[in-house]
């Protein structure tokens, strides 16, 4: 097996989110603090959660064909509007580039339910031939990728990593593997979800995750001790990888440099993690060894924190047991965002790299009274300038999936 081990750059950003839906008004909202979560029509009665995080002013037809939009879940069309935005802003299709090293690797973290849900509703009330033909590739994971590569005609690796919260980092780390190895140039890589119907919420709801908390924008507050549950919202993210020499050689803008990914399991329990965050420490540390870095050139990490009794407590204690007495600067952008499950990764990994740009840390909003076991400092509240030279983004997932990246400036 091939090992080359090119570098692997950035060089296009897409993204749609519950504070915004361009990179710029999304990260105008994040560094101001601005909560993107909203009281909505959860669709079911009696419901203890009335809050989410929706896309606002936005409608796929002003994207996509109609064809299209009636064809396929709203996960699958986030994803390729968010692709689309980032293969534009990258400018590779303005390049002679060899299409038969472009691919795509792009997932989500539970996929098609909103089209499942509504099938499942024709073929009890209308029978079997009222369910459409394209109700299974319209609702499958993979075909983000699929679409993606049939739309610009890319036949490099055509592939979707599906590891529920996890899913955005693991797809982008995968596919800079592929071009490190050689096997592309070029990857588009990230993640979406839109995960927000009565069937989703309800089986959160039962596992006692979602925040039940009626202040739409005081919800989600990592790491304070008022914290009650994550709350779900809608999105997606997306990253064009290139291999360096090639980006070099189009003068292409180079946004930062991917340097290392790490991945691990916590090999625990369904949905919540051990104790003492000993997985995610692994993912971590793993990401730090293969960037080849030492820990105390880290400036910022962009947490996990979805806002959890239990998850904020154990990502802590992974940070120190990596960090000792040196944990860098953190925060949750999700205390904006809200999590957006399988495109956190992505979405959150666009705030790191821009951090880096911009040199500012975004805020974790909401952290009004600090849980005493937790006490890193997480940037309370409002943003702060800081150079960042090296950033980490960390994603955990149900059935102890962990992810790191650490993204470098170039």
């Amino acid at each position: 097996m091939k090992q080359l081990h090119r570098r692997v750059v950035v060089t296009g950003l897409g993204i749609l989110s519950p504070i915004g839906n361009t990179v710029d008004d999304a990260w105008r909202s994040c560094i101001e603090g601005k909560s993107g979560i909203t009281t909505v029509d959860i669709g079911l009665q009696n419901s203890p959660v009335r809050i989410g995080g929706r896309l606002k002013n936005f409608d796929s037809n002003e994207f996509l064909d109609s064809k299209e939009v009636r064809r396929v879940d709203p996960f699958i069309q986030y994803g390729i509007i968010a692709a689309n935005q980032s293969i534009e802003n990258s400018g590779i299709l303005d390049s002679k580039v060899d299409l038969t090293k472009v691919g795509v690797n792009f997932g989500a973290g539970i996929g098609g339910i909103d089209t499942i849900e509504k099938n499942k509703t024709l073929l009890e009330k209308k029978g079997y031939k009222k369910v459409s033909p394209f109700f299974v590739p319209g609702s499958i994971v993979n075909m983000i990728s699929g679409l993606v590569s049939i739309k610009h005609g890319f036949m490099g690796p055509n592939t979707s990593v599906v590891t529920a919260c996890s899913t955005g980092n693991h797809c982008i780390g995968t596919a800079a593997r592929s071009i490190s190895c050689g096997e592309a140039d070029v990857m588009i890589a990230g993640g979406a979800e839109m995960a927000s119907t009565p069937l989703s919420i309800a089986g959160f709801i039962s596992a006692r995750a979602l925040s039940t908390n009626p202040d739409p924008k005081a919800a989600s507050r990592p790491w304070d001790r008022d914290r009650d549950g994550f709350v779900l919202s809608d999105g997606a993210g997306s990253l064009v990888l290139e291999e360096f020499e090639h980006a070099k050689a189009r003068g292409a803008h180079i946004y930062t440099e991917i340097i290392g990914f790490g991945a691990s399991s916590d090999a625990y329990h369904m949905t919540a993690p051990p104790e003492d965050g000993r997985g995610a420490a692994l993912a971590m540390t793993n990401a730090i060894d293969d960037a080849e870095i030492d820990v105390s050139e880290v400036d910022y990490i962009n947490a996990h924190g979805t806002s959890t009794p239990l998850g904020d407590i154990a990502e802590t204690i992974a940070l120190k047991s990596v960090f000792g007495d040196s944990v860098p600067q953190i925060s949750s952008t999700k205390s904006m965002t809200g999590h957006t499950l399988g495109a956190a990764g992505a979405i959150e990994s666009i705030f790191c790299i821009k951090a880096i740009n911009e040199g500012i840390i975004p805020p974790t909003i909401n952290l009004d009274n600090p849980d005493p076991l937790c006490d890193l400092n997480y940037t309370p509240l409002v943003s702060s300038e800081k150079k960042v030279s090296v950033a980490i983004n960390n994603s955990f997932g149900f059935g102890g999936t962990n992810s790191t990246l650490v993204f470098k400036n170039i």
